[in-house]
């Protein structure tokens, strides 16, 4: 063999052994990227679980802040309405200790008086009476009207039946004692006599 010869046999090996050495660094090159490529992938998948779990934290962590908005809202809204019932019926309870002692004085006042000191005495009844009465007004109590109305369960009490010719079926015929309303509210039915 030549000299020449040799060298391009020389040439060859080097050409094949760069062409391996290529397709190694290619091969290898694959081999990596295939492995990036799969180390990538699984980091994807771990981020998108974490993101739905994230999403899902963040959906509930919702649902209870409205949750919680609507109670609050809710609990303003009672209150409010509490303290304005409050308000609106304030002297409930005073007008319904009070009530006896009109009663009282409007037995007072139906009583019939003969001499002249038990009239002026009945007059200074009548007055306070009616002092009281003003100072009820004042504050949103009316008397419940009875005697002629149709029987209404909620505004009065009967407590006895009779059979009347001269008044309709279900009406009041007689009130045994006043009843009063504060505003809308009913703080004492009239006791009656109703109608058959």
């Amino acid at each position: 063999m030549t000299q020449e010869q040799n060298l391009k046999n020389e040439e060859v090996v080097e050409e094949q052994q760069t062409e391996e050495t290529v397709e190694t660094i290619f091969a290898e090159t694959d081999d990596s990227e295939v492995v990036v490529e799969s180390g990538t992938e699984k980091e994807l998948e771990e981020a998108k679980t974490k993101i739905a779990e994230l999403e899902g934290q963040l959906e509930t962590s919702e649902n209870r802040y409205l949750r919680l908005q609507a109670d609050f809202d809710n609990f303003r809204r009672r209150s409010r309405q509490e303290i304005e019932a409050s308000e609106k019926y304030r002297a409930q309870n005073l007008i319904t200790d009070i009530l006896p002692a009109i009663d009282n004085f409007e037995r007072a006042l139906s009583m019939t008086v003969e001499n002249e000191q038990t009239k002026s005495l009945q007059q200074g009844i009548e007055m306070v009476y009616n002092n009281l009465l003003d100072a009820l007004k004042k504050e949103g109590v009316e008397p419940i009207e009875a005697v002629g109305q149709e029987f209404n369960p909620h505004l009065h009490q009967a407590v006895m039946q009779v059979e009347d010719a001269n008044f309709g079926s279900n009406v009041v015929v007689e009130e045994f004692q006043k009843g009063y309303v504060l505003k809308d509210r009913v703080i004492r039915p009239s006791m009656v006599k109703v109608n058959q």
